[in-house]
């Protein structure tokens, strides 16, 4: 009997195996060592998660990230009455009484979809930090320890075992990670949406390409059990995700050629516009969690015509997005949500010849629409210079645990760190924004 035959016997693996290690050139002497390692791996492959509750819900989220923080005084909260503060005109919209930026014709149009968190009110005003604080609910270094991002919370609590496209994706923006929950959670990461994802096509046949693939996971098998540490287990991960996407027809969603030329004209073609647009698509086809990142309203200088070009950018695809779910049927499963740094200063400051906004969590706007949120609302109120919340105040743990109850996620879920530790998805002390769910 060949000697490479009678080790696989005695390993219990069938002779298609042993054959498909020899057409990729292993010898017996080399695998004697290997394929016990080789029978239990076939076996454990058998083995399928039962499905569980998560598996059956259809809702996702889509964040667009404001890079920078937004004035709320020159989008979503004009103060017409604050003489001298600012330097647009407040249009109607199609929910009565609700009025935003001049600069903003076509979400005026969706604003019946839309409810306003006009109190939100936070403790970071500096940029890394801030930022930090709204993709996680936790401040940065608070306890010690890395906390993961939202979209990695979406990916472990609502992400499907058996879908081969990564629960959470991170579109044209730096991405927060999974940290304890792991590599599988961890944001896909695309820079720019018209071009998807790179190398997703083999540079070798099929073939060619599944015994390669197939004799190194054989081969790595073995050190993760020697050696069974956690960058082992995350390379496995990732490496066994980025296949599955190179071989999966679900992989098409990235590819926005395959959307008719009067959807993509609807959107627009800015780099923010092609972000919407996939983000679309990647919920459709069954991915939980994106975000969308536009950069640039960091807005020390020249406020106003930043301003004015920044709203023209997201005015007509997030508009369009707002409107493709809703006929499409999706809207009320699909929770978009609006958000930046924080917001900017009330007064105008006055060092260049160019006056800004400057940084100003203390009182700012964000939005949701959609999964199951009533639209046509405003939920808070700032005072009339737009420095102070008044009425209904929103802070990061509210607004935190307010988005898992909309995703029907349990807030008070704990999980446990890398040493052990448990630790609560949504810190306590949160109040929950009960005009938001439906």
């Amino acid at each position: 009997m060949n000697p490479l035959l009678r080790i696989a016997e005695g390993a219990g693996l069938s002779r298609r195996d042993a054959f498909r290690l020899a057409a990729s050139g292993v010898g017996a002497g080399s695998m004697s060592g290997w394929l016990p390692v080789l029978a239990r791996a076939e076996a454990d492959a058998g083995k399928k998660p039962a499905a569980t509750a998560s598996t059956l819900s259809k809702k996702a989220c889509i964040v667009l990230w404001m890079d920078g923080g937004p004035s709320h005084m020159d989008t979503f909260d004009l103060k017409p009455e604050a003489k001298g503060k600012g330097e647009f005109q407040a249009i109607c919209t199609s929910a009565p009484g609700i009025q935003i930026s001049e600069h903003l014709p076509h979400l005026a149009k969706q604003m019946h979809r839309v409810t306003l968190l006009r109190g939100m009110s936070t403790q970071e005003g500096a940029h890394p930090r801030a930022k930090y604080l709204l993709h996680t609910g936790y401040r940065e270094g608070q306890g010690g320890i890395a906390y993961p991002a939202l979209g990695s919370i979406v990916s472990s609590e609502l992400g499907r075992e058996e879908f081969p496209l990564p629960s959470y994706v991170s579109v044209g923006g730096r991405s927060y990670g999974a940290a304890y929950l792991g590599a599988r959670h961890q944001p896909l990461v695309v820079g720019d949406p018209s071009r998807g994802v790179d190398n997703l096509k083999t540079l070798v046949g099929a073939g060619v390409f599944d015994r390669r693939s197939g004799l190194l996971e054989d081969m790595e098998s073995a050190f993760r059990r020697e050696y069974p540490v956690g960058p082992g287990k995350d390379h496995q991960v990732t490496y066994e995700r980025a296949i599955t996407m190179m071989k999966c027809k679900e992989a098409k969603a990235f590819d926005l050629t395959q959307e008719n030329e009067a959807t993509r004209k609807k959107y627009g073609d800015s780099r923010f516009a092609q972000g919407c647009l996939l983000a679309r698509r990647l919920v459709e086809t069954g991915v939980r969690f994106v975000e969308v990142g536009l950069g640039g309203w960091d807005t020390h200088d020249n406020n106003f015509a930043r301003v004015k070009t920044l709203s023209g950018t997201i005015d007509q695809p997030v508009a369009a997005l707002l409107e493709d779910l809703a006929e499409r049927g999706m809207l009320n499963d699909t929770l978009v949500v609006w958000m930046g740094d924080f917001g900017r200063t009330p007064k105008i400051n006055a060092r260049s010849d160019k006056p800004g906004r400057d940084h100003f969590p203390r009182a700012w706007t964000s939005w949701m629409a959609g999964g199951g949120v009533p639209g046509g609302r405003v939920v808070g109120r700032t005072d009339k210079e737009g420095g102070t919340v008044e009425e209904r105040p929103i802070g990061v743990l509210d607004f935190m645990a307010t988005v898992c109850k909309i995703m029907g996620i349990n807030p008070d879920k704990q999980n446990q760190s890398g040493n052990g530790r448990p630790i609560r998805l949504v810190d306590k002390g949160y109040k929950l924004v009960t005009e938001v769910l439906g």
